[in-house]
């Protein structure tokens, strides 16, 4: 290692420039001792005293006194051994300080530093979080939490792992059956005599306990600026999916209608597929050492997901658009998910996103990853904006393909109007038993729509169910 150190340095000193493992620095003083723990902490490097910015050498006068006090100087406040090098250029002497990558984290004075690219960074927060843990062998997830048992866990939320799981050929039968301290076990969620945050956030009805900012926001944005109103999604991750995906496609995106021959199709702007999985993909392989939730951006003409992203050393997004191996962030919740069918384990979820777009004949998405934040966006096709927001404010039907037919139903998909509740109840009192696809044909609007305007009938006590769904009927209420 210490040959490959000094033969990248000789490279550098021809090109007169500094780099990843090598710094000048024209003397010496202690405070340079945060480059030789940024260098151990990183990928090695060489630390070159008597040489100014520009790659010059100028000497130093103490290179002798310093060639003796700096290798017991840096074992004694760094605990680390390195190699310091007595070298010269006519008349004028410089050292070396060629310093390893260490395995384990190094700290100076209770700091922790790392060399990236040709600066030095101070680790804070949630980048120190990572890194100790890196270095430990550990990941986020796995990191066990005292104080919390197996008795503080959701029945809810075990019974809608179950269910998932049932029929899915990733978990035995029999381990579904049995208690729940043994299918944590099972799922290895738990370390020693502890539960690993893992758990917590797969089975704790309030993950937030123990985890700042693991919930979803969504948000719908005339502009940038400009926000029309919000939802919050809380509780355990297998929760925070459906109901994120529910409020997405009943409250926030409207469906647009097409039909193929005498069969009426609705459909989102978001293929369902590639919405369920950029959902997944943003919470079960997300950072959660930053303290802020999934955002979701819903705009008229786009929607927008964002959350804290780490990728795996030496990655970059091209590595992460591409065939890769699945290395995920979280692993023992990407387990416990894969278990329960919700997604795959061989790192095909951005792929697969591309490929339903591409199969529903809807833009491709866009990823931007900016440091550590990750956004995904899925704008909205011309066609389906033309259906759902035609000009002369009639709701377009398309035939099957995306092509407009000419025929309107004069609603607009996903509206609510005085107008349409008078229908409503119009039709209830002609036929109690009327059924909500009923009376979404007669009215000419998504089921969806209809079932938004029963619960706001509902909700100001002018209609009510009557006995159970199947069987049941309407009543109007004056």
């Amino acid at each position: 290692m210490t040959k490959q150190l000094r033969s990248e340095r000789r490279t550098q000193d021809r090109a007169g420039k500094e780099s990843q493992r090598t710094e000048w620095k024209e003397s010496w003083r202690d405070d340079h001792l945060r480059w030789v723990c940024g260098f151990a902490n990183a990928e090695g490097g060489v630390l070159v005293i008597g040489r100014n910015d520009k790659g010059r050498v100028v000497g130093i006068p103490d290179a002798a006194r310093l060639l003796e006090e700096l290798p017991n100087k840096i074992r004694d406040l760094l605990g680390i051994l390195v190699d310091v090098n007595l070298s010269g250029e006519g008349d004028r002497e410089y050292l070396e300080v060629v310093t390893p990558a260490y395995p384990s984290p190094i700290s100076y004075r209770g700091h922790y530093y790392q060399r990236s690219g040709s600066t030095l960074q101070e680790l804070k927060g949630a980048a120190l979080d990572r890194f100790l843990l890196r270095r430990q062998g550990r990941t986020w997830d796995g990191v066990p939490v005292p104080g919390v048992t197996v008795k503080d866990l959701s029945s809810a939320a075990v019974k809608r792992f179950r269910a998932l799981a049932k029929g899915r050929g990733r978990v035995e039968p029999g381990i579904l059956r049995e208690p729940v301290a043994s299918l944590v076990d099972k799922l290895k969620l738990r370390d020693g005599a502890y539960l690993k945050r893992a758990a917590l956030l797969l089975f704790h009805k309030d993950p937030e306990r123990f985890v700042s900012g693991a919930f979803v926001k969504i948000g719908f944005f005339r502009s940038e600026s400009d926000l029309a109103y919000h939802d919050e999604v809380h509780g355990d991750l297998f929760t925070q999916v459906a109901t994120t995906i529910d409020l997405l496609q009943t409250k926030y995106l409207k469906a647009a209608i097409r039909y193929e021959r005498i069969q009426r199709i609705e459909y989102f702007p978001v293929p369902d597929a590639a919405l369920r999985e950029a959902i997944l993909n943003a919470l079960v392989h997300r950072d959660y050492a930053v303290a802020a939730p999934v955002q979701i951006r819903v705009y008229a003409d786009r929607l927008k997901i964002w959350n804290p992203a780490v990728l795996p050393e030496g990655w970059a997004l091209d590595d992460l658009l591409r065939e890769h191996a699945s290395l995920p962030y979280n692993p023992n919740v990407a387990n416990a998910f894969f278990r329960a069918g919700e997604i795959e384990a061989w790192g095909r979820g951005i792929q697969r996103i591309f490929q339903d777009c591409r199969d529903a004949g809807t833009p491709q998405p866009q990823i931007r990853l900016a440091g550590h934040d990750l956004w995904v966006e899925f704008a909205f096709a011309s066609g389906y904006l033309q259906a759902v927001n035609p000009a002369d404010g009639s709701e377009q039907i398309t035939e099957a393909g995306g092509k407009t037919s000419g025929k309107s139903s004069g609603k607009s998909s996903g509206k609510s109007s005085g107008k349409t509740e008078d229908r409503i109840l119009a039709l209830v009192k002609d036929e109690p038993g009327i059924s909500i696809p009923e009376m979404a044909s007669a009215v000419g609007i998504t089921s969806r729509a209809v079932e938004k305007q029963i619960r706001q009938l509902k909700a100001t006590g002018r209609l009510r169910r009557v006995g159970p769904a199947k069987g049941g009927h309407w009543e109007v209420l004056p």
